[in-house]
């Protein structure tokens, strides 16, 4: 596997609060990463830096080949880094299918010239087939799990060749959280990669390759998961 998303020396800070202190990490192409902590370790912090949404930020990050350390959000976004924030902020006012398309992105290619995964609306159905039965409906008359399906979808729609994913179980119900990890094995086979936060050890043994262990914004330790096969696995291909 070849290196995706390479992080070195990551500091970021809210006002005069230093929250990600020299975080080292790195994602190869096709890898789930999890980044494991208590509430307030930093998790949530680190993946906003990476994505450039922090106030103030320093370190090198490398994407798909591209330092990406002093590029604003949008265009880290252009070059296919996808980002689900803990709180969905999907458009409320919008029906599943108009979210859907305002997050759609031309085809990519990974880095070698080779086309990445394409992802429509019909295929992101087979993964959360939830969605396929709503396609008028208004975010705001959704519930929680069901925003957060459509939060994941509407990133996709971009192609990403990387996902954010900040804590994509927390609050969910137990179907929802699998069809979260049937989701995040769907990409693997295409060789896409994730990173997410997380505090659920299960899910995150379940789905994660490797983890990193942050607390107090640094990262303490670095250890493999495990991922266990979910029976019907679905590969939109």
């Amino acid at each position: 596997m070849s290196t995706l998303l390479e992080v070195r020396g990551l500091n970021a800070w809210y006002g005069a609060a230093h929250v990600v202190l020299d975080v080292d990490l790195q994602v190869q192409r096709g890898e789930v990463v999890g980044l494991m902590g208590r509430n307030g370790a930093g998790k949530s912090s680190t993946l906003k830096a990476i994505m450039g949404l922090m106030p103030r930020r320093t370190g090198e990050i490398r994407f798909a080949g591209s330092e990406i350390s002093h590029a604003p959000t949008h265009e880290v976004a252009r070059r296919g880094l996808g980002f689900v924030p803990e709180n969905r902020r999907i458009f409320s006012e919008l029906t599943v299918l108009e979210n859907l398309e305002v997050g759609r992105q031309a085809p990519r290619r990974w880095p070698d010239g080779t086309d990445a995964p394409l992802w429509t609306p019909e295929k992101l159905f087979q993964v959360f087939p939830n969605l396929a039965s709503m396609l008028d409906r208004l975010g705001s008359r959704m519930s929680g799990g069901e925003q957060q399906m459509l939060a994941v979808a509407r990133t996709l729609m971009g192609n990403p060749l990387l996902v954010l994913l900040d804590e994509p179980t927390e609050g969910m119900a137990p179907l929802i959280v699998e069809q979260m990890a049937r989701m995040i094995q769907a990409l693997k086979t295409q060789g896409v990669s994730v990173l997410l936060s997380e505090q659920n050890e299960h899910f995150a043994a379940m789905v994660c390759d490797r983890v990193y262990l942050i607390d107090q914004g640094q990262v303490r330790a670095a250890a493999h998961g495990r991922m266990n096969a979910m029976p019907d696995r679905l590969d939109p291909t």
